[in-house]
């Protein structure tokens, strides 16, 4: 004990604060992190969601004595087997003196610990010794606005036609802006308020339509650890509860290049709300309550205003009906703002867990989900099992377990429908080289759960089964490889494929690490489903079959700059009918020069068609995220520059443009640019207290 002691005292001696250093070092490995989770983007991922909850995550260090396995398994930075060594040395040597401690831990080589540095922290409460290292609040404004250069369809003037009668437009300017304000400290309290006003929405105050000026308001007001009290929010929070059969609004990866421990949800519970996205959280209160050592109460009600199609009464004598729940969160023409808070929807729920060290989890939870108008689908064939009706109930049961250097978990919940939904599996290290994951998952046709995200091939948990497998395999040091596959059947139909269907989808990666300054890497993903032929009558189901392929190299010359080269293709096609191919390559460079970074993209792409389109993310602004289509062909660009002017703020500045050489506009209804090209502006600044 003296003698690491000692090691702490001269850390701290040696030790400069850098906070602007860390923040950046943060947003970098962020940023990279998400290339490398989502190596081949596709729709169906609220991808800005992920984002921001990766940077909550990550923007609250983890407290080395206090941290949890849920806590570590929620970076996706450690195996299984690095995991269980972690809390074996902690629990033989007591807390941690210093986060140096960590090259001392079995299997914690120099990469990892450089990965989790800035991640990682030790409690200043206790600390005389430590109180200098950090400040413990965080306190910021970010105010952010962007700009089309080019005029839209939406925007242009409005001359009647022959009639009289005036085109659509926008009803809103042209100018967004998003504002947010947080005042936190990591495991104690925080306070936020966002607002956001996306272009073309009117600046209204309309309380009887749940407007207070700003289209998008989100706020909340937490409070941890205080005594038994363990959690306490007001306001906007997400539960992230099991695997997500019943309540699941926070982040997850499911299929990705995280091959393994992506597949898994950790046991976060509730988190305040942060992110832009307009659906997936509640309104009001949660609170988390220790009953025992082992055993914890968690209660919520919610009140929300859902985006809504509400569909008038056939007769004087019926009442309203919802067909369908909107999700895009836009309001900016009248029949957007028709459907704006037109549905009140009201949530209560309880969950209790039992902790057993870091070994066992044992939880039960309840959630009963009202309506003020009566939810009815369209008439169509594949809404026949679909929820219908004002109430849902759901009950839920799950579970992990640690034996040795293996996870088990799972959840069983069931619906008012009388519907029910599956999820097993377990992660496991083989051994120090090779980890594996392996899941089963079944919904019914008729499950109902309106906040579910468990992992799937579905973007919601119902009509569907499946069995998956992912391995993860360091060679050695430097070369490391990945694969899952994953079979899956929809009993019953879906939208676009009239008939019960199947499919499957694999993806193979390797990572190739051949010096400090270089970086290469691979990865092959295809998949098969059966749609509707499109053109077709009587309609025909077919196999479709989707590929992608990526190569990238990067290349750090020295500690400022960063060179990334990435080329990706791949192909989309009908049984029986020509493949549509598309093809894109792009230049990265990322150069930082203390208080100035200044990162860049150019892209040439080419595709036959929309099918084809190739997805790719960009760096963008803090708390921003953008991964944007590449279709037809063309070129794309981007500049990004970060200025620290001093202690408290930093600016940032985008310019981007795509241009194509084969479309005479850009865009379609009223985002129609009448040109071939689309440039954006966009700037922010944050001042931290």
């Amino acid at each position: 004990m003296s003698h690491r002691l000692l090691i702490a005292i001269l850390l701290i001696m040696t030790y400069q604060p850098a906070g602007a250093q860390t923040s950046r070092q943060q947003e970098a490995h962020i940023n990279r992190f998400i290339q490398d989770l989502f190596p081949v983007q596709t729709e169906g991922i609220d991808y800005e969601a992920v984002f921001d909850n990766l940077y909550q995550l990550y923007s609250q260090p983890l407290d080395l004595n206090t941290l949890t396995r849920d806590d570590l398994t929620a970076t996706l930075l450690l195996s299984e087997s690095q995991m269980t060594e972690f809390f074996r040395y902690r629990d033989l040597t007591g807390p941690f003196l210093s986060v140096y401690e960590l090259q001392a831990i079995a299997g914690f080589d120099p990469a990892t610990i450089r990965r989790l540095l800035p991640f990682v922290t030790l409690d200043t409460e206790r600390g005389s010794l430590f109180r200098p290292l950090r400040n413990p609040t965080e306190h910021y404004v970010v105010f952010r606005t962007d700009r089309v250069l080019e005029e839209q369809k939406g925007f242009s003037p409005a001359e009647p036609d022959k009639n009289g009668n005036l085109p659509r437009r926008y009803l809103g300017n042209r100018q967004p802006w998003f504002l947010r304000d947080l005042y936190s400290r990591p495991r104690k309290f925080s306070l936020g308020l966002t607002a956001e006003q996306d272009p073309g929405e009117p600046f209204r105050w309309q309380p009887v339509q749940s407007q207070y000026g700003a289209d998008y308001l989100s706020f909340h007001a937490q409070v941890q650890n205080r005594g038994r009290l363990r959690n306490l929010i007001l306001g906007d929070f997400q539960l992230q509860i099991g695997q997500g059969l019943v309540m699941a609004s926070g982040f997850f990866l499911g299929k990705g290049g995280e091959t393994v421990a992506g597949v898994r949800r950790p046991m976060l519970g509730a988190r305040p709300y942060t992110a832009l996205t307009e659906y997936g959280f509640l309104r009001g209160i949660t609170a988390t309550y220790a009953l025992t050592r082992r055993l914890d109460i968690t209660i919520f009600a919610a009140r929300n205003r859902r985006d809504a199609n509400v569909v008038a009464p056939a007769t004087s004598t019926g009442s309203a009906t919802v067909s369908s729940l909107q999700t895009s969160g836009l309001h900016r023409t009248s029949s957007e703002l028709e459907d704006r808070a037109s549905l009140r929807e009201q949530n209560l729920g309880v969950h209790l867990l039992y902790h057993a060290g870091q070994r066992l989890q044992l939880g039960a939870i309840v959630l009963h989900t009202g309506f003020d108008k009566g939810i009815q689908k369209r008439s169509q064939a594949y809404n026949q099992y679909e929820f219908s009706g004002k109430q849902n109930t759901l009950a839920g049961i799950h579970g992990t377990y640690l034996w040795r250097n293996v996870t088990f978990f799972g959840e069983a919940a069931r619906s008012a429908s009388g519907g029910a939904g599956l999820i097993g599996g377990a992660i496991a290290s083989l051994t120090r080289r090779l980890d594996a994951s392996l899941v089963f998952r079944h919904y019914d046709r008729n499950f109902h759960s309106f906040y579910a995200n468990a992992f799937g091939e579905n973007t919601r948990n119902i009509n569907e089964t499946g069995l998956y497998a992912g391995l993860r395999y360091i060679v050695y040091r430097k070369l490391t490889l990945g694969a899952y596959v994953d079979r899956f059947r929809f009993p019953w139909l879906r939208y676009l494929v009239d008939r019960p269907s199947d499919g499957w989808d694999y993806l193979g990666q390797a990572t190739w690490t051949l010096t400090k300054q270089w970086t290469l890497s691979g990865v092959f993903r295809t998949e098969q489903k059966e749609k509707n032929l499109p053109g077709v009558k009587p309609t025909e189901v077919v196999r479709t079959h989707r590929r992608n392929y990526v190569l990238s190299a990067e290349y750090t010359p020295s500690r400022r700059l960063t060179l990334r080269t990435r080329a990706q293709w791949g192909s989309f096609r009908y049984d029986g009918r020509a493949a549509s191919k598309g093809l894109a390559l792009m230049e990265d460079a990322t150069a930082d020069f203390g208080r100035l970074s200044v990162s860049g993209r150019l892209a040439w792409f080419s595709t036959d068609n929309y099918d084809s389109r190739q997805y790719a993310y960009e760096r963008d602004v803090l708390y921003a995220f953008s991964i944007p289509a590449y279709f037809y062909r063309g070129l794309r660009h981007y500049l990004l520059l970060q200025y620290q002017i001093n202690r408290h703020l930093d600016v940032w500045l985008r310019w981007s443009q795509t241009r194509h050489a084969n479309r005479e506009t850009v865009g379609s209804d009223l985002d129609e640019i009448a040109g071939p090209h689309k440039s954006e502006v966009r700037l922010q600044a944050r001042w931290r207290f």
